[in-house]
């Protein structure tokens, strides 16, 4: 059955933008944007806003998950928004912090149980399909923040989340003294198998002496961000593992996504084990409760864009340029992260820096059902 959406997409459109992939399509389209940015908000002011305790009365909690207030800003409230469903019969719901707008999952998973998502096979999925493009999405960001990683002699670099070593390949290859950590052992196994000099090691980075000791001169997480269950309790131990001068560079799934505000549940964003959202809006509060100095971000247009492999024609590549920096909604965020001024002054040349005020902010998480002191809004 052909569904509403493509039929009023066929009848405003034509079959002009059929060749275009989906996802592409919704950037190029006239009016596109607009019709978005329009449901996006007409969703939120339908969406019901429900203490945590009405709320976790409507959903069942597994056996390794926890309910939250907003990991951001401490807020019960909760905004249900989605529920992806993938092929093999997980699902879970996604709420928003009627607050500070923080995107998460909700029940989410226990700490102490995160393992239990990668113990096996995961290395399967990262060297199948998934595997095919990450390298040139590496070389890519890497160019965005250029030259941070262009040059590693003499540099100490951790990649938290390291897989089956893709990254930490490349890393070598750029002469980093490179290592890595990962939740998946089978994973750890295939990445030190590939790798000549760097080292990847199973665990957490305070279970390994040479990595908890730190000075680290960059810290790298590819697609990890989404992953972490107590980012704030994560993000200190990366700022305590920074090295003065040193920064953290971060590649993942973004909350201000169009093709989120097209697809909702369906949205490529919504995989299995991503358990939290964010945007250039959320981001930074992260950011300033760790104690970083300043943060940059880079656009993502998408990989065959930027690597000059996409069939579609010159006006339709800049026009898709165009609804991404207008709406900073690429289905990627990429940002930079500076641990102090020192890493601002060497590395921030060329980029769009923001500062970040840290005044009365607590750095302590909040609790699962906790609420935190502040409630102060991403700037």
């Amino acid at each position: 059955m052909i569904s509403a959406r493509r039929v009023l997409g066929r009848l405003a459109y034509g079959s002009r933008y059929d060749r275009l992939p989906l996802g592409q399509r919704v950037y190029v389209r006239p009016g596109e944007r607009f019709a978005r940015q329009v449901q996006w908000r007409w969703r939120l002011r339908r969406a019901p806003v429900l203490s945590l305790e009405d709320y976790a009365a409507t959903r069942e909690l597994g056996e390794i998950e926890e309910f939250l207030s907003c990991m951001m800003c401490g807020e019960p409230r909760q905004q249900p928004l989605f529920e992806p469903t993938g092929d093999k019969g997980w699902r879970y719901h996604v709420v928003r912090c009627p607050s500070c707008g923080f995107l998460y999952r909700n029940p989410n998973v226990r700490p102490e149980r995160l393992g239990d998502l990668y113990s096996s096979g995961y290395s399967g999925f990262l060297t199948g399909a998934y595997a095919a493009n990450r390298q040139r999405r590496y070389q890519l960001t890497m160019e965005a923040f250029s030259p941070v990683l262009d040059q590693g002699e003499g540099r100490r670099l951790l990649d938290f989340g390291s897989g089956v070593g893709l990254f930490l390949e490349l890393a070598e290859q750029r002469g980093f003294d490179a290592c890595g950590v990962d939740l998946s052992p089978d994973s750890v196994e295939r990445a030190n198998a590939r790798l000549t000099r760097a080292r990847a090691y199973h665990g957490a980075p305070e279970d390994v002496p040479e990595i908890a000791a730190g000075g680290f001169d960059v810290i790298t997480l590819w697609s990890v961000l989404a992953h972490l269950p107590r980012p704030l309790d994560d993000f200190q131990s990366f700022r305590d593992l920074l090295a003065p001068g040193g920064v953290l560079l971060i590649l993942t799934v973004n909350a201000r996504s169009l093709q989120l505000k097209t697809f909702g549940s369906a949205w490529s964003g919504f995989t299995k084990n991503h358990l939290m959202f964010y945007s250039s809006e959320t981001l930074p509060t992260l950011l300033r409760r760790t104690g970083f100095a300043g943060v940059a971000y880079v656009p993502h247009y998408g990989d065959t864009i930027e690597a000059g492999t996409a069939r579609m024609p010159g006006p339709l590549q800049w026009r898709l340029r165009r609804a991404v920096d207008a709406t900073d909604g690429g289905n990627m965020m990429r940002a930079l992260a500076f641990a102090d001024e020192e890493a601002i002054a060497r590395w921030g040349d060329g980029l769009k820096v923001h500062r970040l005020r840290r005044a009365g902010l607590p750095s302590a998480p909040a609790g699962p059902r906790d609420l935190s002191d502040s409630s102060e809004m991403a700037t």
